[in-house]
């Protein structure tokens, strides 16, 4: 019996090692940006140069928004195009903006009681915004509006290195696991990190960066499967629907995820 179920463990093993997924190349461009932050589905582009963030719609000239106090933001998010988040987190502060990139919301965190001191931030669900709160090591779901914690999780263990959001969840990558949660704070799935550094989500798709190597998590599937990358420097990554972007810092690559 022992001896059967090493047998099946290796068959399962060979089994998920051999599906891979294989992106088509769709095109290529030059392009020179500190960092791409979205593309959406009507390729409208977000990304940012110094202090300054751009968007960028199809075949139309570019908007931008930059807050010389604030400086260079650590992150953007743009999932909710409607409501933008610049965070810069030498300030411990938050910039909201609007499709045209107009402020219209500014949390700053040193003046909030009680005080939080903000590691990461990622969009939530309506007036919302997941913080990682890096003294209590926890995420928590913060009403920006009312200053309210609507959730909180329970302390993760070890450093985080990125969290990603959409409307219905929250992913949360540390050292050691990639945890899945609901609006509500509750941990749903959680999977030991095999050395991925960072992610990108779309759908509640996943694409996981591991060295030079990509790999894809499918919407409510335990697999992790490799994706099989043409040999390019992964500066960034980005997922929009079955396509993925991969950016070397002077191109920008468009691929169609395809299984094989």
């Amino acid at each position: 019996m022992a001896l059967f179920r090493c047998f099946l463990l290796l068959f399962v093993s060979v089994s998920v090692a051999q599906t891979r997924i294989k992106p088509v190349a769709l095109d290529s461009m030059d392009f020179i940006v500190d960092r791409i932050v979205a593309i959406d589905n009507f390729d409208t582009m977000y990304y940012t140069k110094g202090p300054i963030l751009y968007k960028k719609p199809k075949d139309q000239p570019a908007i931008n928004y930059s807050n010389v106090q604030l400086g260079i933001p650590t992150t953007v998010n743009a999932f909710n195009p409607l409501k933008i988040n610049m965070f810069y987190q030498d300030f411990n502060t938050v910039i909201i903006l609007d499709n045209r990139l107009a402020e219209i919301f500014k949390i700053d965190f040193n003046t909030k009681q009680p005080y939080k001191n903000v590691s990461h931030i990622s969009t939530g669900y309506d007036n919302t915004l997941w913080i990682f709160n890096q003294d209590l090591q926890h995420l928590e779901l913060y009403d920006y509006k009312n200053h309210k914690i609507r959730a909180t999780t329970v302390p993760v263990q070890s450093d985080v290195l990125d969290l990603k959001s959409d409307y219905n969840y929250c992913w949360l990558l540390t050292e050691n696991f990639l945890y899945q949660y609901t609006y509500f704070g509750s941990l749903i799935a959680k999977f030991e990190n095999k050395g991925y550094t960072s992610f990108a989500v779309h759908n509640e798709n996943l694409v996981l960066k591991s060295g030079e190597n990509l790999y894809y998590k499918p919407k409510k599937s335990t697999e992790i499967l490799g994706l099989k990358t043409p040999k390019l420097l992964i500066n960034q990554f980005l997922l929009t629907n079955e396509t993925l972007y991969i950016y070397d810092s002077k191109k920008r690559y468009t691929y169609q995820l395809k299984i094989e």
